[in-house]
């Protein structure tokens, strides 16, 4: 589906995603980003050297869900050219997270869209909120490059 600016309007929803981390999955992820830290991989040491209830969902991990949310919606449309997000509590192996976000600001001169970002846990607090902007391509063209900043 292709996004036109002018259909877009404050409070829309941007679709959600349900995610629910594994040891494996989170491993591998750690794996990935050169990030040696135990707490994400090894339930013991997370437990009882750390004192974790479970082992801990990396905050990089739902920046990059919460970039997902956003470049889903987008598809080939645009480009996100603003990024930002903050981890607030931690969240941990066996939860379920549910990435999201709405529409809070549209510039159609410009052709941006402002994006406010959630990661809620099961118990519906947003854990890490996120921001974005995009910039539409208009009617049949690619935007110009736009670089990624936190």
């Amino acid at each position: 589906m292709r996004l036109n600016i002018e259909q877009i309007a404050v409070g829309d929803e941007l679709p959600e995603r349900e995610h629910t981390a594994t040891n494996v999955g989170l491993f591998l992820y750690n794996a990935a980003v050169w990030n040696p830290h135990r707490i994400h991989y090894d339930e013991r040491y997370t437990t009882e050297v750390e004192e974790h209830p479970a082992i801990v969902i990396d905050g990089p991990l739902q920046g990059d869900w919460l970039s997902q949310v956003v470049l889903n919606w987008l598809g080939e449309n645009g480009t996100m050219s603003r990024f930002g997000y903050s981890n607030r509590r931690a969240a941990y192996l066996g939860e379920t997270l549910t990435s999201g976000g709405r529409v809070s600001a549209v510039d159609t001169t410009a052709r941006t869209v402002q994006l406010e970002l959630f990661i809620k846990n099961e118990s519906g607090e947003v854990i890490t909120p996120g921001n974005a902007t995009v910039l539409l391509a208009a009617s049949g063209r690619q935007p110009a490059y736009a670089m990624l900043t936190e």
